[in-house]
């Protein structure tokens, strides 16, 4: 629809001028310019509600007069996504060598230089002609950048938002020459502890990395690759040190989640927990329990992962060693995830009962409060009921006397109590 109408749009205008070729010459520019501003205006308004898909569409449709007719009317901050949506003949002709603007995300390509891995930051097409990677690592890559390196590869690489839409049963599969895995990576910041979705793609001897957001187990793998020699030796080598390193990093999350409920085990057996520090308490156990849930479902995926690889049988004997030591680590890493459950419930239960105590505290006050005011209340209506007779008209005494009656009342349910040990 949108290709009709700007088909149409651009058959008027051929039509307007071919009609006023014989118009005398002044009369002839005013028309002109006066349809083609019509015109004009309205192929600007259709083309800033497409997308630049749909624009790449209409380009390609159309006649290269019209094209760059079309391409002349293309808001300047959009032409870059145009241009990635068009053949690369069709944009030689409309802007010549110049190179689409590939966003603001980072491109990174690794490959092995004397055994160390070296990077080389990529920034256009060129770049990629240059290198030999094992690795290319995108960075909360824009569309832009996807294609970049999809054209020049031959593969469909996914955008970042997407990966967490994938059900579950479609994190792990091989389509044609490529192998697909979609895992769960930690990133354990202080009150602000989640998991990033990361996309691998196998193809031949590159792997693909496709992540939203800087992760420490990335950071630590490429030091370790730069600086130490014959750390990797090829694109699967370097996939399974990343579920190693992430292994390796949720281990260190799980020691500190057993020092912070240390310090918390601390407070919570002591001898007075107040509800000002109960409060605390809680949120403390609740933060270190999210977290642990959280590396205990990031390591049942990394299991599933390392799994899919050995069960598709891509790896080399020494890979499959390797494969096996993160499996074994991750059993143990499941373990202790365990016993930390268990010592946060217990915290959990003991903070609620010393809640508990301190709740019971104030209504034992209430209780014996109300106990402690029955017996002068009833002297005080037997007293109050006796309208013919009242001491006080003819006794000096008779309100002191009464008075003394009520607290002589309330200090004995008091001594009887203490002494049961009722009130300690």
């Amino acid at each position: 629809m949108p290709l009709q109408t700007v088909q149409d749009l651009l058959k008027k205008h051929r039509l307007v001028e071919s009609m006023v070729q014989n118009q005398p010459l002044p009369r002839r520019k005013l028309v002109i310019s006066l349809v083609q501003k019509q015109h004009m205006a309205e192929l600007n308004t259709l083309l800033e509600k497409l997308t630049p898909l749909e624009i790449g569409q209409i380009l390609s449709a159309v006649s290269l007069e019209d094209a760059r007719l079309v391409w002349e009317k293309i808001d300047e901050t959009r032409q870059d996504d145009v241009l990635w949506e068009i053949s690369d003949t069709l944009r030689e002709q409309l802007v010549g060598d110049r190179e689409p603007h590939c966003g603001e995300g980072q491109m990174s390509a690794f490959e092995l230089v004397e055994g160390r891995l070296s990077k080389v930051s990529i920034t256009c097409r060129h770049d990629l002609l240059s290198v030999n990677p094992i690795w290319i690592d995108l960075l909360a890559p824009t569309k832009a950048q996807r294609t970049l390196i999809g054209q020049h590869y031959n593969l469909e690489l996914p955008a970042p938002d997407d990966l967490t839409d994938l059900e579950a049963s479609a994190r792990f599969y091989v389509e044609q020459n490529e192998i697909h895995i979609h895992s769960d990576f930690l990133l354990d910041r202080e009150g602000e502890s989640r998991s990033v979705p990361v996309a691998f793609v196998l193809r031949g001897n590159i792997l693909f990395s496709i992540r939203s957001e800087e992760l420490p187990v990335f950071r630590l793998q490429r030091l370790r690759a730069r600086t130490q020699p014959g750390f990797v030796t090829d694109c699967k080598d370097m996939l399974l040190d990343l579920y190693g390193a992430e292994a390796e990093y949720s281990a260190d999350s799980l020691e500190d989640i057993y020092t912070e409920l240390e310090a918390v085990s601390k407070k919570v057996l002591s001898q007075n927990v107040s509800d000002e520090d109960a409060e605390q308490i809680l949120a403390a156990i609740a933060e270190e329990e999210d977290l642990n849930g959280r590396i205990r479902r990031n390591m049942l995926d990394t299991q599933r992962a390392v799994s899919f690889l050995v069960r598709r049988k891509l790896l080399s004997p020494a890979q499959l060693d390797d494969a096996q030591q993160i499996l074994r680590d991750i059993e143990s890493l499941n373990s202790h995830t365990a016993f930390l459950f268990d010592k946060i419930n217990f915290l959990m239960d003991a903070t609620v009962g010393f809640i508990n105590i301190n709740q019971n505290k104030v209504i034992k006050i209430f209780s014996v409060a109300s106990v402690a005011m029955l017996p002068p209340t009833l002297i005080a209506s037997i007293y109050g009921m006796n309208f013919e007779y009242m001491p006080e008209l003819d006794w000096m005494l008779g309100y002191p006397f009464a008075l003394s009656m009520m607290a002589f009342s309330i200090l004995l349910p008091y001594l009887f109590f203490r002494r049961k040990g009722w009130l300690r």
